[in-house]
């Protein structure tokens, strides 16, 4: 059985939006070896039509011109890329194809293949959210960047039901940049401040 994990540039306000316009200050070699370790090494990317487009717009070119990122560019066009998208695109980028069916359902169908390594989600805000409102996602790691950007689309969104999740992994990059793995998480216990206090500090009068 296949994972399902995704991969999120995000701010400290929560913004997923436009990152090329905040995040390139903070990508180090840490951060580097973070996205290599995951986009670098997966053999499906499931991607939504514009991180699909956005990708596809780039990265061939990259890896024709043989630049210094052409080996990372190859390796995302070795992989196989599974576009969510209501209408019928046409692919320029190898190893490119529609997902067949409703998002869930073919999700699901995809995590129940025998064989194959994680599947890798970058960017797609809304698949994202979808997978998690369903509970396919297996693995969800936030690239939290120490800048309050104060506009633009937040991962979640206003008004959805609570979502619980189990902090796996932390680490600090030297930007303050916060590696952050999640993974599903039980809905906690219910607690009032009652419970709460019992955990103060208790000082005298």
């Amino acid at each position: 059985m296949r994972k399902i994990a995704a991969q999120l540039f995000v701010s400290l306000d929560g913004v997923v939006e436009a990152p090329d316009q905040w995040h390139f200050p903070y990508f180090n070699e840490e951060m580097g070896a973070a996205v290599d370790a995951t986009l670098g090494t997966a053999d499906t990317l499931l991607l939504g039509r514009k991180t699909y487009d956005s990708f596809a717009g780039a990265w061939p070119g990259r890896e024709e011109a043989g630049g210094e990122d052409a080996s990372f560019a190859k390796l995302l066009g070795d992989a196989r890329k599974i576009v969510v998208s209501r209408g019928a695109p046409e692919f320029t980028w190898r190893n490119s194809e529609p997902l067949a069916g409703p998002l869930t359902e073919a999700v699901a169908a995809l995590k129940a293949e025998p064989a194959g390594g994680t599947v890798w989600v970058s960017g797609s805000v809304s698949v994202v959210r979808r997978l998690l409102a369903a509970g396919l996602l297996d693995r969800l790691n936030l690239l939290v960047h120490p800048i309050v950007v104060g506009k633009g689309m937040r991962l979640f969104a206003e008004g959805e039901p609570p979502i619980p999740l189990n902090l796996l992994s932390c680490t600090t990059f030297r930007t303050g940049v916060l590696n952050l793995f999640y993974g599903p998480a039980a809905e906690p216990a219910a607690a009032t401040y009652a419970d709460a206090k019992a955990h103060l500090p208790q000082h005298e009068a």
